[in-house]
């Protein structure tokens, strides 16, 4: 048996910035395994901030912010690396989320990520399936989330159908309940938004088929609950328990008055669009019972952060998985990022690129520049652009598939500056970065394993000089040609290029 390799860090934290609520997990790994040592969450209703221009509030950011300047105690001093925070469906949609991720990173020290659905699902299930008894059929796990709902069908730690869609409890309550007053009409305008959601997908879910079906989420918790207290389960949610508690509800004429055992004060506001959610949920998918589990994105993200390090990272399937469906030349990507990385270790101090980020984000452009070839030669950077920031990549955030998309798109020709200069990252690393690309590229662009030379690379604030063996140059006219056309496309980003 492999020996397990040492945990290289014995803390690690994951703080999952939900639409609803803000949750923070502190855990010890021991042997690849989480023992978790703290858990902490606080109700922010971040979505609750987002006007109708999609803009956040300063009041419901500084709600979000005056919760991790608490979380930030339980982490302060934990290395870069061990601290992985996400964002969902509040931040994914708020257009003005720079400021706020600008301020929290600030507050915290480490990157935010934000998650898009179908990454979120993903984690959802990673969480679940690794604190959930494992078995041998199909399991649905189900996510109520303020913002969306995520839906997943896997068998053991293997997702098969991911889906996330548009509706969640604080979002619903926006609609349907914003004065808090309950009734019958309202309710079944959420019940009907919900099962609308639920068409064009059910029917897909249904053919795949599970075993059994799993609540992952606090208003999953909570309708469990209140069903238990009414005598009618023993904790989970039951199609019975669900008709029962309808009832219930819809005797109050006001969320002030939804005083049900198993449901906390601040849970009530947003407790009727849930239920109408979650009935759908049952409807649509013909479910009789919900299991509740504790595991949820939080866990699953502590599981992702522990496989990062040790050598299981899922971001290396997934790029091996689009080069291999869009028909990459597999040599030539290995030889553009030995290329790549072997002129970043010339210059990575000269030019601050010392950072994990930028090795790895160096490395998997390279490996899928080409990508775009696939669809067609005329402009394939900007269709390879396309695919990466538009795929669904399992493992990486939107920050990520957004610089990694840029890359790709200035691999090649013009080095689009404006569209550098609006993205989540330090614009001047990612130029150089792809300075070092294009490099590496057109030092291999005659494709083949043939021997060729070493080059020196010296470099200035604003200037690269490649240095070649003396007489090289001039005994390969195309190399020196593609460097002096080069040189041309990086003055117009006011970059000097000479290669001698």
């Amino acid at each position: 048996m492999p020996a397990i390799p040492p945990d290289p860090f014995p803390l690690i934290a994951a703080i999952d910035l939900g639409s609803n609520s803000f949750h923070m997990v502190l855990a010890r790994v021991d042997q690849g395994e989480i023992r978790i040592l703290e858990r902490l969450g606080e109700k922010v209703q971040l979505a609750a901030g987002i006007d109708e221009q999609r803009l956040l509030s300063e009041e419901a950011m500084q709600r979000g912010l005056d919760c991790l300047g608490r979380f930030a105690q339980l982490i302060n001093g934990l290395p870069q690396g061990a601290v992985r925070i996400v964002g969902t469906n509040a931040l994914r949609i708020a257009r003005n989320r720079k400021e706020f991720i600008r301020r929290a990173e600030a507050l915290l020290g480490h990157p935010v990520d934000v998650v898009a659905g179908l990454e979120e699902a993903r984690l959802i299930y990673l969480g679940v399936s690794h604190t959930f008894p494992d078995m041998p059929g199909k399991r649905l796990v189900v996510d109520i989330g303020g913002g969306s709902t995520e839906f997943i069908i896997g068998q053991r730690f293997e997702p098969l159908l991911r889906e996330s869609l548009q509706m969640g409890c604080v979002s619903f309550t926006q609609r349907f309940f914003a004065d808090g007053k309950i009734s019958a009409a309202r309710y079944a305008q959420a019940y009907t938004a919900a099962r609308l959601e639920l068409m064009s997908r059910e029917q897909g879910m249904r053919r795949q088929g599970w075993q059994e079906a799993i609540g992952a989420s606090g208003t999953i918790r909570s309708v469990g609950l209140a069903i238990q207290a009414g005598g009618r389960g023993s904790g989970e949610v039951n199609a019975q328990g669900l008709v029962w508690l309808k009832r219930k509800l819809l005797k109050c004429s006001d969320v002030d008055k939804v005083d049900f055992e198993g449901v906390k004060p601040e849970r009530r506001g947003i407790f009727p669009a849930g239920l109408a959610i979650l009935e759908a949920i049952f409807d649509a998918l013909g479910l009789e019972t919900m299991t509740h589990s504790e595991g949820a994105l939080r866990e699953g993200v502590l599981y992702d952060l522990i496989g990062r390090h040790q050598h299981e990272d899922v971001r290396q399937r997934t790029l091996s998985a689009l080069m291999e469906r869009y028909h990459v030349d597999l040599e030539q990507a290995a030889r553009v990022e030995a290329k790549a990385l072997s002129a970043l270790d010339q210059v990575a101090a000269a030019w601050n690129l010392q950072e994990d980020w930028h090795r790895e984000l160096l490395s998997w452009a390279a490996r899928v520049h080409e990508v775009g070839l696939d669809i067609a030669h005329y402009h394939y950077h900007k269709h390879g652009a396309y695919l990466i920031e538009h795929c669904d990549l399992a493992g990486f955030s939107r920050q990520d598939q957004q610089v990694l998309a840029l890359l790709v798109r200035g691999h090649r020709r013009n080095i689009p500056l404006d569209k550098f200069r609006d993205a989540e990252a330090d614009t001047e690393s990612l130029v150089r970065l792809c300075i070092l690309l294009r490099f590496a590229i057109l030092f291999h662009h005659i494709r083949g394993t043939q021997e060729m030379p070493k080059v020196r690379l010296e470099v200035g604030e604003r200037s690269l000089e490649l240095i070649f063996p003396e007489g090289w140059l001039a005994a390969n006219p195309l190399t020196q040609a593609d460097f002096a056309q080069e040189a041309e496309w990086l003055q117009r980003i006011e970059y000097r290029l000479t290669a001698r």
